[in-house]
């Protein structure tokens, strides 16, 4: 298993393959672009970080930083400060589902640490480290943002809430087995409503 936190590090040396922007991206970035006066273009900075992150099997190398850094003409430095600040942006490599745990307070209180287990025991690999089979990343974040449903985890773009051991375990293995699920509440609550 390797190591380390993917949004964590130091060394922007970390190199994937070239990069260049795919067609659909270039269309993209040149409407993102265009919602900011020319002389203000660099604070297009995350929405490109964004999109490259996912271009790029959901990590920044150090070619998407050069190549951002081209596209908004601006000092390489500047994009990978952006990139180091927000644990949202992976600057190694993870695995095809990142896996977030919300760890904060109300999810613990309700429970996160046995969905942290559970999620650990079904990858088979530890908080910061990438299963074997590259299937997996496992890391604890911070809030989330839905503490009245924790806890809750977010795999890629998607949420899982109101989750329990036996749901999370369903979840893990239904990603193993190609198979599709439930997004968001795990008990059918509306959005923030009372569980009860």
């Amino acid at each position: 298993m390797s190591s380390g936190h993917p949004g964590l590090t130091n060394d922007f040396q970390e190199k994937g393959s070239p990069f260049n922007w795919s067609a659909e991206n270039v269309k993209e970035i040149e409407i993102i672009k265009s919602k900011y006066p020319i002389e203000r273009v660099q604070s297009a900075v995350m929405p490109l970080l964004y999109l490259a992150q996912k271009q790029n099997d959901n990590w920044l190398s150090s070619e998407c930083i050069e190549k951002i850094s081209e596209t908004l003409n601006m000092p390489k430095i500047r994009v990978a400060e952006v990139a180091s600040f927000y644990s949202m942006f992976n600057l190694k490599p993870v695995g095809k589902n990142l896996i977030q745990i919300c760890r904060t307070s109300p999810c613990w209180l309700r429970g996160s640490n046995k969905i942290t287990s559970t999620i650990c025991n079904s990858t088979k690999c530890d908080i910061n480290q990438t299963s074997d089979d590259g299937l997996f990343t496992v890391v604890e974040v911070e809030c989330l943002g839905a503490c009245s449903n924790g806890p809750m985890i977010q795999i890629n773009d998607d949420f899982y809430e109101d989750l329990n051991e036996k749901n999370t375990k369903e979840i893990i293995e239904n990603i193993k087995n190609n198979k599709p699920n439930k997004v968001g509440s795990q008990t059918g609550r509306s959005s923030s409503e009372n569980a009860e």
